[in-house]
């Protein structure tokens, strides 16, 4: 099986006590590939300037990841199935929720695909759910989690 790696790296500000709580949440992604992305702790977390909203936050990684698993998957099905995609765009959101045992958790993330289908060969509504029913079943990472994931797609050049 394959094994997956990043490395997270932070390091304290020479002017920054730490103890106090008042140190700085931003830090590096580093990946195998080379990626390097910038991150911090949600603002809605962590205040600025302790968080850096420009940084991609752990959350909205979580969301982008199942997004992404689930377009790969469906591409990879939909052009198995002979059908043609130009386009595929996705805003996919995540909800945050506080159990009764007050931990937070992403309880539910809807994917919001819009895919546009070209080529001779066109699917019908009920191929396109299949698609997506079928990229949600095989996705990793919505495999490996307990999150609700809901599909509210729409697509264009349809037969």
């Amino acid at each position: 099986m394959a094994s997956y790696e990043a490395t997270v790296r932070w390091h304290r500000g020479a002017d920054e006590t730490f103890t106090d709580n008042r140190y700085s949440r931003a830090h590096e992604w580093a990946f195998d590939g080379g990626a390097l992305v910038r991150a911090s702790s949600s603002p809605h977390v962590v205040r600025e300037p302790l968080s850096d909203p420009t940084g991609v936050d752990p959350e909205e990684a979580f969301v982008a990841a199942l997004s992404s698993c689930h377009m790969l998957f469906f591409l990879l099905f939909a052009a198995r199935q002979g059908f043609t995609v130009a386009f595929y765009t996705d805003q996919a959101a995540g909800v945050m929720t506080r159990r009764s045992d007050q931990r937070e958790w992403i309880s539910r993330v809807t994917l919001r695909p819009h895919v546009v289908f070209e080529s001779n060969k066109r699917p019908a509504a009920a191929d396109v759910d299949a698609l997506h029913h079928a990229a949600h079943e095989a996705c990793y990472i919505a495999n490996s989690v307990r999150t609700e994931i809901a599909v509210e797609g729409r697509s264009d050049g349809l037969v």
